[in-house]
């Protein structure tokens, strides 16, 4: 038999771009003689319409688009793709199956994820396992629930991205799957740093439990502005992998095919290289970038380029981005992909119209800020100019002077004369995307998002912050591998710098850590308290036994990151969305949710 799977780069809402995509793989699945297409989770409408899914119209919107526009297509082509369904007045999360213009029958999930990044159990009800009923389908009889289907003399299984996570209870063991010749998995699985291992063990957890062939396929690309699909399609038999495709790929459509004989099986397990964490985070942020940007409908990136590492990684990610686009289209393709008239015909000429990064000088800024600024944008080839904002700061200090009947100073007014200058940076880079109609970058990572060690309306201004989704420790590790890796020889003049807003007088040597931590335990502290939910006390017995700092300096360090913690979770609310690129993130709307006010 021949099979097929596809990832799709789909869109919440997209409806006719949607169906188009899934039509595109039914062709090329046609094309390889395919007897079985197997696409992503929610497919149909789109896996992040969130609450979309309570109103009544989308889910029969989707129905819709299935009865008239998928089924049809399922002539010589069994179709398994998912999408919202209603049965019982209970919305389901359910995986469709077509042949020859029919429903065969509708697989219901039966494990619902709700942590971190997921709410599904606000808008869908979760499924019993080794439950079945009979539905009626535009006239015809099929299945509903869990279920399995015949097919060309197979048994046929099915599971749901999170159904194949729980091995107590998926249905691949203790389910109806657990009879099939052939399990098929549809998901939405999100990017995450160190998870694509944790995805193979949905496979190689079966050994020795289930002998059955097992198709899985993922959502592509950032599919709805903050959660990146990676598009991994893999391939396996008896709990061992015998392939797994290239991982974020830029194209809409990316379909695999494979033959197999159920008869006289052949199957031969691949080794696979390990995580390179490094590589991942390049390539999950230069196609969620890519497609923020032709799906927000800008024309390109604003940012203020500081000189150090935070705005610097977030330029060289652009860059990034146009060097992985130029790769994989031609010029014209990445045009009509962009719906941009690109300039000139190189890499660096296409940054130079994509990225506008500018310099925002005070009198507390050095010239070794400003000279690293300048040497990034050169190398990348953006549009780059300098300004000086002097004379505005003063202009607001001097309104602000007056209000007050007195003079400010850095000993009674030290945080109010540091963040004037933040935001006063806001408004013209602000002003300049504007002009061009550009998304505005925002450079906050997750250890300021921690802490609250950012402005604002000043730092924190933006429309996107691509990088809020990892520590500032991991950020400066990643600028020495992508000097060393991509090349970037520029970001020496980062990385030779200890990190600092420059925000004090010269004299005061400001620098971050000094303000807050050493950044790397900053990290080790946030990982244990919001990562694994530890409480105070607690995160001191684990540091005590990982780490070789004394109890008096842990202890003192762990009570500011608490208070600063608790303190900041309004600025957090503010922050612009963000990327999820690791196992926890501090995103109110995606990650963690925390109250405001707490004692």
């Amino acid at each position: 038999m021949i099979l097929s799977a596809a990832a799709l780069n789909q869109t919440p809402l997209d409806w006719e771009g949607n169906f188009k995509r899934a039509e595109k793989a039914v062709k090329q699945a046609i094309e390889k003689k395919s007897e079985l297409l197997l696409l992503p989770e929610l497919s149909i409408s789109g896996y992040g319409c969130e609450d979309y899914f309570l109103m009544p119209w989308v889910i029969e919107k989707a129905k819709t688009v299935l009865f008239e526009k998928i089924a049809p297509l399922s002539n010589n082509l069994m179709i398994a793709i998912g999408l919202p369904w209603l049965h019982k007045e209970k919305l389901y999360n359910g995986l469709a199956l077509c042949s020859e213009g029919r429903i065969l029958g509708i697989y219901a999930k039966q494990i619902l994820p709700k942590s971190g990044v997921f709410y599904e159990p606000r808008w869908f009800d979760a499924w019993k396992g080794n439950h079945c009923e009979t539905i009626e389908v535009n006239g015809n009889e099929c299945f509903f629930g869990d279920f399995t289907l015949p097919f060309k003399g197979l048994t046929l299984g099915f599971e749901i991205c999170e159904d194949a996570w729980h091995e107590d209870l998926r249905p691949a063991i203790f389910g109806a799957a657990r009879e099939a010749d052939l399990i098929l998995n549809a998901s939405a699985s999100n990017f995450a740093r160190g998870k694509k291992a944790e995805r193979h063990a949905i496979i190689t957890d079966l050994k020795g439990k289930n002998d059955a062939y097992y198709l899985y396929t993922n959502l592509l690309g950032n599919e709805a502005g903050r959660l990146v699909f990676d598009g991994e399609i893999i391939f396996g038999c008896g709990g061992e992998i015998g392939f797994a495709s290239r991982r974020f790929l830029m194209k809409d459509v990316h379909l695999e095919t494979f033959e197999i004989n159920f008869e006289n099986p052949k199957f031969k397990p691949v080794a696979f290289e390990e995580e390179d964490e490094f590589e991942d985070f390049t390539d999950a942020i230069s196609l969620a970038l890519l497609d923020y940007l032709r799906k927000s409908h800008s024309k390109g990136f604003a940012l203020s380029l500081s000189g150090g590492a935070d705005s610097a990684t977030c330029a060289v990610m652009v860059s990034e981005m146009i060097k992985r686009a130029s790769r994989q289209f031609s010029k014209s393709e990445l045009e009509e992909k962009l719906s941009i008239k690109l300039s000139g015909e190189t890499v660096l000429e296409w940054s130079n119209q994509l990225l506008f990064c500018v310099y925002q000088g005070t009198i507390n800024s050095g010239e070794v800020t400003r000279n690293a600024a300048e040497a990034v944008a050169t190398e990348l080839g953006s549009r780059y100019t300098s300004w000086e904002i002097d004379n505005l700061v003063k202009n607001y200090t001097e309104i602000t002077q007056k209000a007050i009947g007195r003079a400010l100073d850095w000993k009674t007014d030290d945080l109010v004369l540091q963040n004037i200058q933040s935001r006063t940076r806001a408004p013209g880079i602000w002003m300049l995307a504007n002009v061009y109609n550009f998304l505005l970058i925002s450079t906050s990572n997750r250890s300021e998002g921690d802490v609250g060690y950012c402005t604002m309306d000043g730092d924190t201004a933006g429309g996107l912050a691509p990088i809020a989704g990892v520590s500032k420790h991991f950020i400066r590790q990643w600028l020495i591998w992508a000097k060393d890796t991509l090349g970037y020889k520029s970001l020496q003049l980062i990385i030779d710098q200890s990190p600092t807003a420059e925000l004090r007088p010269a004299a005061a040597n400001q620098t971050d850590e000094a303000d807050l931590m050493p950044y790397e335990l900053l990290e080790a502290i946030e990982i244990q308290m919001i990562g694994n939910g530890k409480s105070p006390d607690e995160t001191l017995s684990i540091l005590l036994e990982t780490r070789t700092e004394k109890k008096e300096f842990l202890e003192v360090q762990i009570q500011k990151f608490t208070r600063l913690w608790k303190q900041s979770q309004w600025k957090r609310e503010r922050l612009a969305p963000s990327f999820h690129l690791d196992r926890f993130n501090i995103d109110p709307k995606s990650g963690g949710r925390f109250p405001i006010l707490s004692v």
